[in-house]
């Protein structure tokens, strides 16, 4: 398997450089030469596949060869060693649970699929890689915990002062090691924007072997297909289901179109965004148009110019038609993500966070205007425990913290504040 940048102007590589290099040369995403199929084999016997087996059945053709059998098959049995359970919130919707992983969010799965890919490549360098990750909430706290004491690759994390919640600011300013944080005093498309930049410094990326841990890498992007084969596993109805999916930068949604050209059953997917709406009005328009990205409770989808939106343009060679066929797009306000959290917790005892409560109001939106028997699921990203200063208002009452966070909450919080210039994180880089 080869990759190109999306940008095409810069040659083709394997899954390995692609890994390494984060972002292409010419500052485009790597994308896959070709699409793989899943098996007629694959999709007759994923209903009763072990976890580890659907991953790796998934995740070979784009490694290739540049990891070896056994050693992919590790990785690829830590990367989904805890549950992903698709539970009945009503008789037309449930919830695919991805928040049963050590940071209680669905970028576990990305993070340590990377992670353990980069340790296993630099063992093979001589210099230290240095992982540059921009977060909008859930990255940062995935990453660190992913890459936490890996030999040979230290981790910078970038996130907007004030702008994430406190909880998801423990977990990735607490751990110390091999782990620096960074509080940029912007948003997270100002975290990105730095990040990017970086990688487009020839001189830069010739003093420091950077490599990035977003989405953009497809070494995070490429596994979060596997918890869609894993959701069908435990899909009873024998239509396939519409899935809606909290988006932000896009590339979890992009993941799912990707296994559905693979040939994984999905009716239609529900882009569910909250007010930062530039891929809803694409999708309405056929043009689209970056927006600045907007503050809102569901904090890690406040992206207004989703990176890997560029990928599901390539993946549909910008049709607007085919991805409109696809795919429909949802904004919610936050008083209407609110509403759905009160509600559906009333109704049913089941507690959403702000993200999941997007996708839910946005599946309820489209169901109302599509009826279908089957109905669907939407993913739900984190565990609500992250979001509590938005939940428990709501409800009234705490919403207990998970045992294995305790210790994270008697650790101190390291950060170096920054300013929103390329200049100052240039200069921290070449300074460590």
């Amino acid at each position: 398997m080869l990759y190109h940048s999306l940008n095409h102007q810069s040659p083709a590589v394997d899954f390995r450089t692609a890994t390494i290099q984060g972002q292409a040369p010419d500052g485009g995403l790597y994308f896959p030469e070709t699409i793989p199929r899943f098996s007629a084999d694959f999709l007759l016997d994923l209903k009763t596949l072990p976890a580890a087996e659907v991953a790796y059945q998934v995740m070979a053709p784009y490694v290739g060869d540049t990891i070896p059998e056994d050693e992919l098959r590790r990785i690829c049995a830590e990367t989904v060693n805890f549950p992903f359970p698709l539970v009945p919130v009503t008789e037309q919707i449930a919830a695919l649970e991805l928040f049963h992983g050590p940071t209680l969010a669905f970028k576990d799965v990305g993070a340590r699929f990377m992670s353990r890919c980069l340790g296993y490549f630099s063992r093979q360098e001589a210099e230290p890689v240095t992982v540059l990750v921009a977060t909008s909430g859930d990255t940062g706290g995935a990453v660190a915990d992913g890459f936490l004491g890996v030999e040979g690759v230290q981790v910078v994390i970038l996130y907007p002062a004030g702008k994430v919640s406190p909880l998801q600011e423990r977990q990735l300013t607490t751990l110390g090691q091999n782990i620096t944080a960074l509080e940029i005093q912007g948003n997270f498309d100002d975290c990105q924007r730095l990040v990017k930049q970086a990688f487009a410094n020839v001189d830069l990326m010739q003093q420091q072997r950077l490599t990035s841990a977003n989405s953009i890498n497809v070494a995070r992007w490429l596994p979060q297909q596997i918890y869609y084969c894993l959701a069908w596993q435990q899909w009873q109805p024998q239509l396939p289901p519409v899935v809606a999916v909290p988006s932000g930068n896009f590339g979890n949604l992009c993941a799912g179109l990707l296994a559905h050209v693979s040939g994984l059953p999905v009716a239609h997917f529900v882009a569910a965004c909250n007010a930062n709406d530039a891929v809803p009005a694409y999708l309405l328009s056929g043009e689209y148009a970056a927006k600045p990205a907007v503050t809102t409770i569901s904090n890690a989808m406040d992206v207004g110019n989703p990176s890997n939106f560029g990928r599901i343009l390539a993946l549909f060679e910008a049709e607007h038609t085919r991805i409109t066929g696809l795919m429909t797009g949802y904004s919610v306000t936050d008083a209407e993500t609110e509403e759905t959290i009160r509600a559906v917790h009333t109704e049913t005892g089941y507690l959403l966070d702000p993200h999941g409560a997007v996708a839910y109001r946005a599946m309820q939106q489209y169901l109302s205007e599509n009826p279908t028997p089957q109905g669907g699921f939407l993913l739900e990203t984190a565990h609500p425990v992250k979001f509590r200063e938005v939940v428990e208002p709501l409800l009234g009452e705490a919403v207990p913290l998970p045992t294995a966070l305790e210790p994270l909450m008697q650790r101190s919080i390291e950060r170096v504040p920054l300013p929103a210039e390329y200049a100052a994180l240039r200069d921290f880089l070449l300074s460590r």
